[in-house]
């Protein structure tokens, strides 16, 4: 009698001392949040952060998607009405769209969607500013990822507010550079390797320097080559001279050292088929030659025209641009090309390069035609995006390909760090003599 009252008061007991210790890490949490948000806020956001948001989304699905317009009803309108007054039944649940699991990231969480039959992609592209309220998160983002599915993505804040540079632990991944942070609070990488074409537009102060910048500082640990074309008389890319096999300063120089470079692309074409391989990769170690990294600055310099003899230069200039364009991926050259402006006036010469330039990346611009040209035949959500961005959001871009866009912003790297990092690895300079630009 003694055990079974000994073993019931235990019972009573046990699920008690769970709530107080329960209770006791809920209000340790919730004291010590704002110092481990400050100090680590990935560990707050899985610990306490994502937690609350996932109740809330749990508790607001089904009236959010009916204030949205996302709600079906189960039954015609009319058989509703007439249930209701002939027989005083509540009425039927709508239907909603079908949630999937809510997975956590870095800095919010995500999950995929099913429509219902008659929905559009659009429907949920609109009401991303209304489930962000409702969720209260920084932002939320809706996109299609295959059809009759859609893909929500949330941030808890803002990871563009202040995104820090990582430490560098060695030269990294070949052609791979993490520059920035995109709005999802992943890292922002270029990989040459899988997107190898690159424009960048962007007004003074815009932040196309800066990232520029921290290309420049991620390449220069690589065994690449590094060639500059900066017909401003060398003011930009000259800063970053120890490290660069080539840099021309003006237009003639360009078109010489890009003829130069076609060459240099025809000969290791040739290379490739006589050991009968697809691309320099397929030769071995000893064989491939050095991967060649292409920088043109301020475009415009090389499409601008005032006389005959300038207009023959620059469709010259065009025209080994894009041929290197062309080619040049699978033969190991790669192109960057930023600019201020870039339009269809400057001549047919910057639309078919822009049609080979696959990776996209548009700051503020200062006129519209320039945003158009960067983003408008890939994504006209990109684009109202990239026009949406102003001047206090320095650093800030639209990045945009054929898999998809992203707002992101690039690590502050000043002049003053990239040349520093520049001449620290300027032993690393390879030599490549067919490439010498008399000045």
């Amino acid at each position: 009698m003694e055990l079974a009252s000994a073993s019931s008061a235990g019972e009573t007991t046990w699920p008690s001392w769970a709530l107080v210790v329960a209770a006791a890490l809920v209000s340790g949490l919730l004291l010590a949040g704002p110092a481990l948000r400050r100090r680590y806020p990935a560990a707050w956001w899985l610990l306490l952060g994502f937690p609350i948001v996932v109740f809330r989304v749990v508790q607001t699905w089904r009236p959010l998607m009916a204030g949205c317009g996302l709600a079906v009803s189960r039954r015609p309108a009319l058989t509703v009405v007439s249930g209701l007054v002939g027989k005083g039944a509540p009425p039927p649940q709508p239907r909603v769209p079908r949630r999937g699991l809510i997975r956590p990231t870095s800095g919010g969480f995500l999950l995929l969607v099913r429509l219902l039959p008659g929905q559009v992609p659009e429907d949920f592209v609109k009401a991303a500013p209304a489930m962000a309220e409702n969720w209260q998160v920084h932002a939320v983002r809706a996109t299609s990822c295959r059809p009759g599915v859609m893909r929500v993505v949330a941030s808890a804040g803002d990871p563009l507010a202040d995104p820090q540079l990582p430490k560098q632990r060695g030269p990294g991944q070949l052609l791979r550079v993490t520059v920035g942070a995109l709005e999802t609070g992943s890292a922002w990488v270029v990989d040459l390797r899988r997107v190898p074409h690159w424009l960048i537009v962007g007004a003074t102060r815009s932040g196309k320097s800066t990232l520029i910048n921290a290309l420049v500082a991620g390449l220069a640990p690589q065994r690449v080559a590094l060639v500059g074309i900066d017909c401003k008389g060398g003011m930009e890319l000259s800063l970053y001279e120890p490290r660069l096999s080539a840099l021309a300063t003006n237009r003639e120089q360009a078109v010489r050292l890009l003829t130069a470079l076609v060459d240099l692309t025809l000969d290791r074409m040739t290379l490739c088929r006589v050991a009968r391989v697809r691309n320099i990769w397929g030769l071995t170690d000893k064989e491939r030659p050095v991967p060649v990294v292409v920088i043109v600055d301020e475009i415009a310099e090389l499409f601008l025209v005032a006389s005959r003899n300038e207009k023959d230069e620059a469709h010259a200039a065009g025209t080994a641009l894009i041929r290197l364009a062309q080619l040049g991926a699978a033969l190991g050259v790669f192109l960057v090309v930023a600019g201020q402006r870039v339009g269809s006036d400057l001549g047919p010469g910057v639309t078919a390069l822009r049609a080979q330039l696959g990776g996209r990346v548009c700051h503020r611009v200062a006129d519209p035609g320039t945003a158009e040209m960067a983003l408008g035949d890939l994504n006209p959500d990109a684009l109202k995006a990239a026009q949406a961005i102003t001047p206090e959001q320095a650093g800030t871009a639209v990045l945009a390909s054929g898999d998809g866009w992203e707002r992101a912003r690039t690590y502050l790297v000043t002049e003053s760090e990239a040349e520093a990092v520049a001449a620290e690895y300027a032993h690393l300079t390879p030599v490549l003599s067919e490439l010498h630009v008399e000045p």
